[in-house]
């Protein structure tokens, strides 16, 4: 064929489940920002019309007519550039996932999703109906014939077809069958949601594609906490025969991210800038973009003021704090000082004035103090150690910072129940009691803050205690958002440790130099998490190997085991209580406050793992397991 140059564009997009307005000047800057740049074709995320976490409201008729309504506003956007626009389309009572092609304000055609995803946090074929392969059909809507299926573009000779997120991850792809069609140039519009180390997977998954069908493919993905718990990276790829052309920066803070490139298209096309891409992927530069960009999305989009936090000096609630500091700085690195203030769409003109006028190492602290209040609730159990640790943070950061005791608090309650019991409570008789009521009482004063702030407040369980139910509902596990539920406790301990050396956060040294310990017993308890349960590395391998990798307790255990992980029965005892603990617990994940999906899995039932509430308890396994 003879040579044909094309500008091809793909744009992340930070868009909101059925903001309309929102969505629609994200796309209508993106369009605009492209033609600026004399782009041939541009490529929007899947679903970026209506948002992609609709969930059951993509059953609602009424849905896709609206974004229908809006895709005509969004063509006449178009002029002399094609547009792939992902939207619904309601036909015959089934709803189809689909990319929309507009050429100069024309309507092309829609491409329908073939393969829907289902696992994990994904539950697409409730709501959506797979297209089968090689078809194409005509349907109607207000007053026009379209076609909508499996279809074959052109622009200026070259033929180009999708393949939408899901489609590119199964063996059959759509991009077998589009290669012996001519096909040149794939689109691939997605909602892929972040998790560590991902982004590795997906780019070996474009580029190997564009290398074995000799093409090229381009690629965009949402970007942002869309819709609470999913955060989207925003990648942007586009790579020709085995070669990365762009690729973007991940997880930034914009509205709209837009990449463009000059491709060829010929029998020996020339490729004549490469990036080179450098695995492996650092996962705490990874964890504390997507933790600091769920944070800002989440704060604004629910139109709160800020965050409220118990500090209580321990490593996950200094996880929690450090990670707003680090959502202030990253947010006006990536936006500017005044882009950040007026982004949170929370300060006045004055306030706005003042901020910027202020040296930037203030100015950053004077945002942090404005959008994060800690208290430090201190009991008789409460260690000098763990105020010390909590002070020195919050002031290092420049939060604001509480401190008050609850020991009347938890005395009035204590004396209530031993009056209408007619006997004292003892730590021999009721320590878990004793130990919870600590917790609840925490909760009121501190959500007495977040009222008064109208903000937002932060849960700090992390996954390990999830896991075995080791939190006290309606105590620490209280507030709107558990930002860390995700996260497993080994790694948070080496994080806050690497958040102290490579990002200077030096008030992380007093955590870092403490053993994890709820303080709820006696000092002379000398109490700790470990103690409690068992070695947070042992039981985030258990955890691992039987929800993720699905292994029952007896294969756990002979994998275990044949890594000398411990001593064979204080293996098999470990294994059971983590079992035991699980199963009794289910419960609670059931009520934690919405948590960030972070790793390649979690434990929660509304984004990755569903267990019933009531169960057998694994107990005829575990009986099997200790009778070894």
């Amino acid at each position: 064929m003879k040579e044909t140059r094309l500008q091809l564009a793909a744009a992340a997009l930070n868009q909101t489940p059925m903001d309309w307005d929102n969505n629609l000047q994200n796309i209508k800057d993106a369009i605009t920002e492209a033609i600026t740049n004399k782009t041939d074709i541009l490529l929007l995320p899947e679903l970026c019309i209506t948002g992609y976490g609709c969930e059951d409201m993509f059953l609602s008729p009424w849905l896709s007519e609206v974004a229908f309504e809006k895709l005509l506003q969004i063509k006449e956007w178009c002029e002399n550039i094609t547009v792939a626009v992902g939207l619904p389309v309601f036909l015959d009572r089934k709803v189809y996932n689909t990319a929309c092609v507009i050429k100069n304000k024309e309507i092309i055609g829609f491409t329908a999703k073939q393969f829907l995803a289902n696992d994990g946090l994904h539950y697409e074929p409730r709501w959506f109906t797979p297209w089968p392969a090689n078809e194409v059909q005509q349907f109607e809507m207000i007053g026009q014939t379209y076609a909508i299926g499996d279809i074959v573009y052109e622009e200026r000779g070259v033929k180009y077809a999708f393949e939408i997120c899901e489609d590119a991850w199964r063996p059959n792809r759509p991009a077998e069958r589009h290669m012996p069609k001519g096909v040149q140039l794939i689109l691939n519009p997605s909602a892929s949601h972040f998790a560590l180390s991902k982004t590795d997977v997906r780019h070996r998954l474009v580029v190997d594609a564009s290398k074995k069908y000799q093409c090229a493919y381009m690629y965009a993905n949402l970007l942002g906490n869309e819709a609470g718990r999913v955060i989207y990276d925003g990648e942007v790829l586009i790579a020709q025969n085995g070669k990365l052309i762009r690729r973007n920066e991940l997880l930034c803070f914009k509205n709209v991210d837009l990449e463009c490139a000059e491709v060829c298209f010929s029998d020996s096309p020339k490729i004549e800038e490469v990036i080179e891409y450098l695995p492996p992927i650092d996962e705490n530069k990874e964890l504390i973009a997507a933790l600091s960009l769920a944070l800002f999305d989440y704060m604004r989009k629910s139109r709160s003021r800020g965050f409220v936090l118990s500090l209580s000096g321990g490593a996950d609630s200094s996880l929690c704090a450090v990670a707003v500091a680090e959502m202030v700085r990253r947010g006006i690195h990536s936006l500017g000082l005044l882009g950040f203030v007026a982004k949170l769409q929370m300060f006045s003109l004055r306030d706005a004035a003042y901020i910027e006028d202020l040296p930037a190492e203030e100015a950053q602290r004077e945002l942090v103090s404005r959008l994060l209040t800690c208290a430090y609730q201190g009991t008789v159990n409460s260690s000098d150690d763990t105020y010390t640790s909590a002070k020195e943070l919050a002031d290092s950061i420049g939060a604001k910072f509480y401190n008050w005791t609850i020991d009347d608090e938890v005395a009035g309650y204590t004396s209530k129940i031993e009056a209408a019991l007619a006997r004292p409570l003892t730590w021999e008789q009721d320590d878990i009691t004793l130990q919870n009521i600590q917790a609840r009482v925490r909760a009121p004063g501190i959500w007495m803050l977040a009222n008064i702030n109208n903000a937002l407040l932060m849960a700090t369980s992390n996954r390990s205690e999830a896991s075995v139910g080791y939190a006290t509902m309606d105590g620490d596990t209280a507030g709107s958002i558990s930002p860390i539920a995700g996260i497993d406790k080994a790694f948070i301990r080496q994080f806050l440790v690497w958040m102290q050396q490579e990002l200077g956060y030096v008030g992380l040294q007093y955590v870092n130099n403490l053993q994890p310990t709820a303080e709820l017993r006696p000092a002379k308890e000398a109490q700790t998490d470990e103690k409690d349960l068992m070695p947070y590395p042992v039981l985030n391998q258990i955890e691992r190997l039987a929800f993720h990798d699905r292994y029952s307790p007896k294969e756990v255990f002979d994998i275990l085991n044949e890594q000398q992980i411990a001593a064979p029965e204080q293996l098999q005892n470990w294994i059971t209580k983590f079992y035991s603990l699980w199963s009794r617990n289910q419960w609670k994940r059931e009520r934690y406050a919405p948590a960030f999906h972070l790793d390649d899995y979690n434990v929660d039932p509304r984004s990755w793992l569903r267990f019933p509430i009531l169960s057998g308890g694994f107990k005829e396994e575990l009986t099997k397991l200790n009778q070894m």
